[in-house]
């Protein structure tokens, strides 16, 4: 485990969609797909900005 720029540790994992790894700043609980930050933003809602 390494820590980001505003000291969280981060934690390695394997996006579950394209299998790339990648770093996050949580522990994942293995219930809930982690993506890395491409699929992520492939996932996210839309903000609703208009």
């Amino acid at each position: 485990m390494s820590e980001d720029k505003f000291g969280r540790e981060m934690h390695k994992v394997t996006c579950s969609e394209c299998g790339k790894e990648t770093e996050v700043p949580f522990k994942p609980d293995g219930e809930r797909p982690i993506y890395c930050r491409d699929c992520y933003m492939k996932h996210k809602k839309p903000s609703g900005n208009y």
